[in-house]
């Protein structure tokens, strides 16, 4: 099964993180299928690839509760929503 989950990277105690699609079976900083968006928790910014993300939902993948949690804030469930209803 393909998710979307965070991959971890930068410095020790300055983690930063990318939006990934990846398997499930993967480990956590393994090779992705695709690079999706950007996060940083220290200052809360997010860049997201939403054409990118709306296609990898659509065909199944299944975001982790933290990417969930971003892409709520960001609306991107309401997209997929008018992209299915617009098929």
């Amino acid at each position: 099964m393909i998710k979307l989950r965070l991959k971890r990277y930068g410095k020790k105690r300055e983690a930063s993180y990318r939006i990934v699609a990846i398997n499930s079976l993967a480990r956590r900083d393994g090779r992705p299928l695709e690079e999706l968006g950007f996060y940083n928790p220290r200052t809360d910014e997010v860049r997201l690839d939403v054409p990118g993300i709306v296609k990898r939902l659509q065909q199944g993948a299944q975001p982790t509760d933290t990417v969930r949690r971003i892409l709520v804030k960001a609306n991107v469930f309401e997209q997929v929503s008018a992209t299915t209803a617009a098929s």
